[in-house]
Formats: C-alpha cells, sequence, structure tokens
C-alpha cells in the first residue's frame, strides 16, 4: 500500500513539474511569438481536409431533401430553437435560429464559425471555444421589419447547403451553396485526383475569392494560408516547411493590408525562420 502511495506521489510530482514547464514555454510563446518558428499543431492543421464539393455529396443531399426533419432534430442531431430582436435605426431586425450543445470541433481549415453566445444574446463567428456557447445546427432566417432577408442552414456553426438573401421586398437578390462552411463555387486543383490530393484551395464567393485560401504540400502538409477579402489578400500570410508532417514550422510570413483596397499599402516580409524554426529575420514597423 505504501509502495502504491509513494508511486502516485512521484506521478503527480512528475505531472505538476512538466505543467509547470509547459506554462513557462506558453508565458515565453506570448511575450514574443515570433521567438521560435515551430507552432502548435493544434493551432495548425497539418493534414488536408476531405475532398468537396464531388458528385457523391450532391447525391446526398437531394436525399436530404426527401427527408422531413424529426421535431428539433437537424442530422440527427438534437437542437433548441433561438430568437433575438434587436432595433437599429428605428428597423427591428429578428434572428430565428437553431442551436446544439452536442460536443463537436468545428473544421480548423473553415473562417466563420457561428455560434450563439448566451451571455451577450448574439451571434458571433469568431472565437468559438467549446463550453462557452453553442454552435448553431439547423435552419436560420433573419427578418427585417416583419420581412424576410436571409435564409439558410446551419452544420455544427458552418453555412450549410443554400443560402438565399433577399431585399425588402421579398425579391430575391443572391443564391449561394455551401458544403460544410466551404462556397461550393472554390476552385480546387490536384496533385492526383484519384488519390484525392489537393494541391490548393481557392475560396470563391458571389464569383470573388473570399475566405481563407490553403496551398498543400504533397504530402498532405500545409505549405501556405492566407485570406482574402472581396478578392484581395488581406492580413498575414503564412508559409512553412515541408517537415514530413511531423511538426509545422513557419518559413515567412508576408503582412498584407488589413482591409482590401487600402492606399499607399506596399505588403512586407514580417518575419522569416530556418527549419529548426529559429527567427532569422523580423520587421518590427
Amino acid at each position: 500500500m505504501r509502495t502504491k502511495i509513494l508511486t502516485l506521489l512521484s506521478l503527480l510530482f512528475i505531472s505538476a513539474l512538466a505543467y509547470g514547464q509547459n506554462d513557462k514555454k506558453s508565458d515565453t510563446e506570448i511575450s514574443d511569438p515570433d521567438s521560435v518558428g515551430e507552432v502548435s499543431s493544434a493551432l495548425l492543421p497539418t493534414t488536408m481536409p476531405l475532398l468537396l464539393f464531388d458528385e457523391e455529396s450532391k447525391r446526398e443531399e437531394k436525399k436530404e431533401k426527401k427527408k422531413k426533419a424529426r421535431k428539433n432534430e437537424w442530422f440527427g442531431i438534437k437542437v433548441r430553437k433561438g430568437v433575438l430582436v434587436d432595433e437599429i435605426r428605428g428597423q427591428e431586425i429578428v434572428q430565428l435560429f437553431n442551436y446544439t450543445d452536442a460536443e463537436y470541433r468545428p473544421d480548423p481549415y473553415i473562417r466563420d464559425v457561428y455560434w450563439y453566445d448566451p451571455g451577450d444574446k448574439s451571434i458571433k463567428n469568431q472565437g468559438y471555444v467549446a463550453g462557452e456557447g453553442y454552435l448553431l445546427h439547423g435552419p436560420y432566417e433573419r427578418l427585417l421589419n416583419e420581412v424576410t432577408v436571409e435564409t439558410g442552414m446551419y452544420f455544427y456553426g458552418t453555412k450549410h447547403k443554400t443560402w438565399m438573401l433577399y431585399d425588402q421586398r421579398n425579391v430575391l437578390q443572391d443564391k449561394d451553396h455551401f458544403e460544410e462552411g466551404w462556397p461550393r463555387e472554390s476552385r480546387i486543383t490536384y496533385y492526383d485526383r484519384s488519390s484525392k490530393t489537393i494541391e490548393q484551395i481557392t475560396p470563391i464567393q458571389f464569383g470573388t475569392k473570399e475566405g481563407n485560401y490553403f496551398y498543400f504540400y504533397e504530402n498532405g502538409q500545409v505549405a501556405v494560408t492566407g485570406e482574402f477579402k472581396y478578392g484581395e489578400k488581406v492580413g498575414l500570410w503564412t508559409e512553412y516547411w515541408n517537415t514530413g508532417n511531423t511538426k509545422a514550422v513557419r518559413k515567412r510570413e508576408i503582412q498584407y493590408q488589413e482591409e482590401p483596397y487600402s492606399d499607399n499599402f506596399r505588403p512586407y516580409i514580417r518575419a522569416e525562420w530556418d527549419k529548426d524554426g529559429k527567427l532569422l529575420y523580423r520587421n518590427d514597423s
């Protein structure tokens, strides 16, 4: 019995020591995020997403349309109904939505993940943390002065299937199609289509580049990530070394305009690292 207790105490001591070391590393990274090029694999996906927009998924969508949703259940998941009412400049905006408390980790490649924050009673599309809110799941409708101006479907926080936008006379203005968060117009190129080996994903929405861009090495590891807004590169674009999917190490970061069509902004290299993650260059401007 004494031996078991001593063993347990030893394990607890080792765990506490490891925890303290991890905290120390995190503090260093927070104080100087450029100190090393290696980043947490939890923050950076290192395998490509599944094949998108294939004929099989279209057939499954047609089958789904033929099924009648059970009461308070969508795609086999129980949901709750929610209503948000706001008044902006004398206009009443009502949002009718469904949400779920089911445990689910959204695809890390998806830029916009929609969730209900019960704390400030709002719907957000950034910063989702499991346990702090609820992913939207099921039908969504937005009304402006009692006129429907937007309808769509969510799948675990991502836009799914057909989304419609209307004017205040309820005349259709735009229609877009999504597949679990991916605009279905998105362009995909392959190293080998038969093995579904994706080379790059260019997000296209309403005929314009909009969303997260990805380029992959042939082994499936992500090589380049960035974001488009209204057809323009924005924010920080990151290139990664090919480490054979063993770890994620930044190679170079290029800073683009924060908002599209910014006048007199010239992109510049913000930082560079070697293959071991050692910082080689940093622009502090």
